[in-house]
């Protein structure tokens, strides 16, 4: 007698995945920033993204009204089969596991990880958690800088980053070279 076929419902049927590449801005100035953010690459690596390039570091001055020190800034382009949304919630969790509660610190203040997301493919995403294109970024050195690196033609809503870089202040910003391994 031959096998019933299984109900409609156990039928797994293909979907189509669609691969976006987002640019991710990573920041911290607390502790050992460019292990810090090495780890962090190491863990969104793991979390199963495919990290396709990554800039220098970069020091930079701190952004915004608290006194504070020096940030290591880079950016990391991954591509990713998650929804921008379910990005978001993967990059807080990576935050979270270095210690990091948005709920609890001070608004532009000092961080162990900051991690933003600048771009998500061509996507325009406007809620009240999550904002693509970063809407900052254009006006930010420290993100456009590494971004340059990476993507030197790209453009976002019109607008050529380099031309957008061109017109703000990058004194203070300091490319890192990479240090030797201790023995």
């Amino acid at each position: 007698m031959p096998a019933k076929p299984a109900p409609d419902f156990f039928v797994r049927r293909p979907r189509k995945v669609e691969k976006a590449v987002a640019y991710l801005c990573l920041g911290s100035n607390l502790g050992d920033r460019a292990g810090t953010m090495a780890k962090a690459v190491g863990l969104i690596a793991r979390t199963g993204l495919k990290i396709i390039a990554r800039s220098s570091l970069y020091e930079t001055p701190p952004w915004g009204p608290v006194p504070q020190g020096p940030y290591l800034n880079m950016v990391v382009a991954v591509e990713t089969e998650l929804s921008a949304r379910e990005l978001l919630h993967m990059l807080l969790g990576v935050e979270h596991a270095f210690g990091r509660d948005r709920t609890r610190e001070v608004r532009f203040g000092p961080r162990t990880i900051d991690i933003d997301i600048l771009l998500y493919g061509e996507e325009v995403v406007a809620e009240p958690d999550l904002e693509i294109p970063h809407p900052r970024m254009m006006e930010r050195a420290f993100a456009l800088i590494p971004l340059s690196e990476l993507a030197p033609d790209l453009t976002v809503g019109g607008v050529a980053v380099a031309a957008a870089l061109a017109g703000l202040d990058r004194s203070g910003i300091v490319k890192v070279e990479p240090q030797p391994a201790s023995d």
